[in-house]
């Protein structure tokens, strides 16, 4: 394999190597090293409320089951039978008991249990042959939850969640805790675009540089109340943990105020009073910044917008999405859009705020046609060999010796964890590139084999086996431990 170490000490110095967006050298060093070990996103708890939901997510190319088991806790499951390898689930959502392969007829029970195995006895002997009890499907290596979001990893030694997220979960609170009731989400969309996935990530992490020019025709339409999309260089952007985002600047007022501008009524403003922190209230109400546009490292993005929703009205209306870019290839990502809102809002509110959504982030959103037209052609550009050759500026807002073109914001100024820089600047999208480097330049996990009811030799999990190998149990696992409502 080529020697990347030039290419990631470019990334470093935030001079950024243009065939790293269309290589697929890279992505399969992202699958074997970044894909492999990060927390991934595959679910929301109110996409599965009832026992026996499911719906099935993709890490690239694994298919995983994300279901509510009979005793009302989450799992995810690898969607391979343990026999011949099939598909068990094909349906992308749904509600069942039990999974049955359509290949041989091996059936699961909700929690991963093998319960079915037809002619056990005649084809293998029963449980001389075939040890069936205790056997499930795979699970997901590791799973938590927060705030009802459902990642798995597929690293066993994975950080906790909480510790993965770091100081950007005071941040995902805005976005994913509006009240104690939590949120529902609807969804996904799904499509596909001629994209490197990273492009929309960065883009939605920090890049208030392109809204005056890719959607100078969304804000000259009337969409938005403020008159120019300059605006976005009064907010900030922010960097904390394992992600960032982008905040508008407030016209000054109490948090009150604040949220009223932004469209939200008033049961739900005492609502989120009663639920944020002292200091998440202070970021609005006393620093009058809102929060925008957020990544989560590597794949996740969140949106905080507000446009006007209805005819002939000044008033405007808030949304919220959640979307990941899902890698296909180098050059090709699958995007899964979600609309996010409280569960407790009005339901005229949820009506209004889905529409919103749709105008602007859903697959046929305003914002989404500007973005993917841009995407599509870095991408292509990126391909030809001329591009490996040049290194693309991505040092706004740092001088030549590395210091900030403007200071950071202070505590008095801003009450929110980690680093905060009003005006342009790609503070962001060098914080997620280094992370991207950082997973690159570490070798692979080695992967124990698991062994399913029969005779293996050799190494597996670290044990020789010259018998039967694998643990009987009649639960699950603990690495299988699902998250509890």
């Amino acid at each position: 394999m080529t020697d990347h170490s030039a290419t990631f000490e470019a990334v470093r110095a935030g001079m950024i190597p243009a065939h790293i967006y269309n290589d697929k050298e890279i992505f399969e060093l992202e699958k074997g090293r970044l894909f492999s070990r990060s927390w991934q996103f595959v679910a929301h708890e109110s996409e599965i409320p009832d026992v026996g939901d499911y719906v099935v997510r993709r890490v690239l190319d694994d298919s995983f089951i994300v279901s509510r088991d009979s005793k009302g806790e989450v799992r995810a499951m690898f969607n391979m039978c343990l026999h011949r390898g099939m598909q068990v689930c094909r349906a992308e959502m749904g509600n069942a008991s039990h999974f049955r392969c359509p290949y041989h007829g091996w059936s699961y029970r909700n929690d991963g249990r093998i319960i079915g195995l037809p002619f056990h006895q005649e084809a293998y002997g029963g449980e001389e042959g075939f040890a069936k009890k205790g056997q499930t499907l795979l699970p997901a290596p590791s799973i938590d939850s927060y705030n009802g979001l459902i990642f798995i990893s597929l690293d066993p030694n994975a950080e906790s969640l909480k510790d993965y997220l770091g100081d950007f979960a005071f941040y995902l609170d805005y976005y994913t805790k509006q009240s104690k009731g939590g949120l529902e989400m609807r969804g996904p969309q799904r499509w596909r675009i001629k994209a490197n996935w990273k492009i929309g990530a960065e883009n939605f992490a920090g890049d208030m540089y392109h809204t005056p020019q890719t959607h100078t025709s969304v804000v000259e339409i009337g969409l938005f109340r403020e008159p120019k999309a300059e605006k976005r260089k009064d907010g900030n952007t922010y960097w904390a943990g394992n992600g960032g985002g982008t905040t508008y600047k407030l016209p000054p007022g109490s948090f009150e105020d604040s949220m009223r501008y932004v469209g939200y009524p008033d049961e739900m403003i005492e609502r989120m009073k009663e639920t944020w922190s002292p200091e998440q209230l202070k970021v609005i109400g006393e620093n009058g910044f809102m929060v925008s546009a957020a990544s989560i490292f590597p794949n996740i993005s969140l949106v905080h917008n507000w446009p006007k929703v209805e005819e002939h009205s000044d008033e405007v209306l808030p949304f919220l999405t959640l979307r990941q870019w899902q890698p296909i290839s180098e050059n090709e990502t699958e995007v899964l859009s979600w609309f996010v809102v409280d569960k407790d809002a009005p339901e005229e509110f949820k009506a209004l705020s889905y529409k919103a959504y749709l105008m602007c982030f859903g697959s046929t959103g305003m914002f989404e046609q500007d973005d993917v037209e841009n995407w599509v052609s870095l991408t292509n550009t990126a391909a030809g060999s001329m591009a490996r050759r040049l290194h693309l500026n991505s040092r706004m807002g740092m001088k030549i010796d590395g210091s900030p073109v403007v200071p950071a914001l202070g505590p008095d100024e801003f009450a929110g964890p980690g680093e905060a820089h009003v005006g342009y600047g790609e503070y962001n999208q060098r914080h997620l590139l280094e992370r991207w480097v950082d997973y690159l330049e570490r070798e692979p996990n080695e992967v124990d084999a698991v062994s399913i009811g029969g005779l293996v030799r050799g190494n597996v999990g670290g044990t020789t086996c010259d018998s039967p190998c694998g643990d009987a149990t009649t639960e699950p696992t603990s690495n299988q431990e699902a998250v509890s409502r």
